[in-house]
Order: structure tokens, then C-alpha cells, then sequence
């Protein structure tokens, strides 16, 4: 019998039955000491060492020189969907595989936006600060019922928003690189374009994976064409927005208010600041990064890679979407 495939696990909460699953699949599931955000270039090479897949979380990032540093590993796999941090062709080109968990936190992030929605559109922040300081007057908010909302980015996470926002009996358009007619109009959701969308939603919330092309996809200039009063909400990247810009938007008083999840600062040191000036503002209400964390996505997005790997390990097919890029045809 051929000794367990290392597989080395570094997101958190990283649950017994995806372990188990790796388990009972012929891998040994190898966790650090310590977060993975806190281990340094050296400790996460010796951890790596010999292994042959990397469950990925959050904080750590794939480069070139990283791959050609793992000689063993034949599989790298990101816990969620979010894949800029990959060198999707240095992994490629290596011959090895780069994978994300599709279809395990879109519900999750969906419930998040909506939540997000209705606590800025509800005032929920403003009126709770203010009832503990002990001033129980009414502020009155808007409805999210029969608004115009705005989804940029038309992927899973932005058409199980959509699905949602049918209960809301709202005025649905869509921006996307590849408009699915059959499901807009099951959905009823109408298709446009940037200029259009953002000059008439009253709520615009962002869908869209962080690529070059869509770094600061809301900027100034856009957030300036935003209808007076709109509502942005971001459980995508943080870099789609230009956070110095948002603010300046948001103190000048022409948006009416964030909902906010990710941030600039999550990748940038520098403009930390400035996220913890957006959470300062009484209309912002913020999260960190934690929209795809309930207990029930992360134990799918958990199952799904754990099954993602051995399937790459073993040679059979992955499950669906999961593969980003796949460099082994290029040694067979």
C-alpha cells in the first residue's frame, strides 16, 4: 500500500469531515502551528516540503518562484473562489494544477449583500449608535422593496443575488462580460451597460473578480455618475474600488451610503487608513471579509477542495469549475 499524499491545509476553520474526507482518501492532511498569515517565507517552504497539494487560504500568495520552489506539488488549491493571488501561468507552465472551490460560498456572499442592503438602506448602524447614547428618535431610512439595483458581475454569487432580490419585487440590471439571456429573463434581469447601470440603480452592488482590467472599476468618474443617494455594496474585491475615491464620495454626501466587506487595505498596508476612515463613517457598514464565512459555506467551500484535490491527485475529473488552469497536459 503506497504511503499517504501529503497535502498541506493552511486556511482557518478548515473542518474534521473535509479532513476526514482527505483522510479516507489516501492523503495526510498536514496543518501549520500557527495562522497562515503569520508564517514566513521560510516556514511555509519547510511546511510545504514534499507536499504533494496546498489547500490555500486567504493571506498566502502562489508566485513564480514559490512554484518552482515546490517541486512536489502537483495541486494548488484555493479555499474560495478568489484566485489574484495564484500565478495561474506560472502554475500552468510548471505543468501543475490551480484550482478554486466554485459553488461553495456564492449563497453565502448573496445573504451577505442583501444584509448589507438593508442595514445601510436601513440606517441600522446610525440608529443603534444613537439609541445607546440614549437618543430613541426615529431616522427614517429607505426601502431596498422595488428599488433599482445594479449587479456587476454576473457569476454564481451574482445571480443567487439576483434570485434573492425577486422577493423584493426590485428592478433588476446586470453588467457582464457574457450575458445569460435564458437566465435574465427567468431572473428578470435586464442587461446594460456600466454608464447606464450606475446612473440609474438605487443600490449598485460588485460581483466581478479583481483582474487588471477591473482594478478601480469604480472610480472617481463612476462613482461621480452614481444616481445621488445610491448605495454601493462590495462582497467582491476590494480593489474593484478606489477606496480614496469612495470616501471623498461618501463625505461630500453624494452617495447615500457602503455596505462594505472588502477593502484596499486588506492587500495594501498603506491605505489601511483609509478603510478605517470609511468604518468611521456613520453611513458604512462593514465587515472583514467575512461574507463567505458562515459555518455552512466554509464547510462547503471545505468539501468541495478537499474533493477537488484527490480528484487532481488521483487523475479523475474535478468537480465542475473548479480548474483554472491545468499545465499537465503539457508532460502527457
Amino acid at each position: 500500500m503506497s504511503a499517504p499524499r501529503k497535502v498541506v491545509v493552511t486556511p482557518p476553520n478548515f473542518d474534521a469531515a473535509a479532513l476526514e474526507y482527505l483522510r479516507a482518501h489516501g492523503c495526510e492532511p498536514v496543518l501549520p502551528g500557527k495562522p497562515e498569515a503569520q508564517l514566513s517565507a521560510d516556514e511555509l517552504r519547510a511546511l510545504l516540503a514534499g507536499a504533494q497539494g496546498w489547500i490555500i487560504g486567504p493571506a498566502a500568495h502562489v508566485t513564480s518562484d514559490l512554484v518552482a520552489a515546490l517541486p512536489d506539488c502537483r495541486v494548488f488549491a484555493r479555499r474560495g473562489v478568489g484566485y489574484e493571488r495564484l500565478d495561474l501561468n506560472a502554475i500552468k507552465a510548471a505543468g501543475r494544477v490551480a484550482a478554486i472551490a466554485t459553488g461553495g460560498n456564492d449563497a453565502s456572499v448573496a445573504d451577505a449583500a442583501i444584509g448589507l442592503m438593508l442595514a445601510v438602506g436601513r440606517r441600522m448602524r446610525e440608529q443603534q449608535n444613537a439609541m445607546l447614547s440614549g437618543d430613541w428618535s426615529i431616522r427614517v431610512s429607505a426601502d431596498l422593496y422595488r428599488k433599482t439595483v445594479g449587479i456587476i458581475g454576473l457569476g454564481r454569487s451574482g445571480r443567487a443575488l439576483a434570485q434573492r432580490l425577486k422577493g423584493f419585487e426590485s428592478i433588476l440590471l446586470a453588467v457582464t462580460p457574457h450575458p445569460n439571456l435564458a437566465f435574465g429573463e427567468t431572473a428578470g434581469v435586464a442587461f446594460t451597460d456600466l454608464a447606464t447601470l450606475l446612473r440609474e440603480c438605487d443600490y449598485v452592488s460588485l460581483h466581478a473578480p479583481l483582474t487588471p482590467q477591473t482594478r478601480h472599476l469604480i472610480g472617481a468618474a463612476e462613482l461621480a455618475a452614481m444616481k445621488p443617494g445610491a448605495i454601493l455594496i462590495n462582497t467582491a474585491r476590494g480593489g474593484l474600488v478606489d477606496d480614496r475615491a469612495l470616501l471623498a464620495s461618501l463625505r461630500s454626501g453624494h452617495l447615500g451610503g457602503a455596505g462594505l466587506d472588502v477593502y484596499e487595505g486588506e492587500a495594501d498596508p498603506e491605505l489601511k487608513p483609509v478603510a478605517q476612515a470609511l468604518l468611521a463613517l456613520p453611513n458604512v457598514v462593514g465587515t472583514p471579509h467575512s461574507a463567505a464565512s458562515t459555518r455552512e459555506g466554509l464547510a462547503r467551500t471545505n468539501m468541495i477542495i478537499a474533493r477537488t484535490v484527490v480528484a487532481v491527485l488521483d487523475g479523475a475529473e474535478a468537480p465542475e469549475g473548479c480548474v483554472l488552469a491545468d499545465g499537465r497536459s503539457f508532460f502527457r
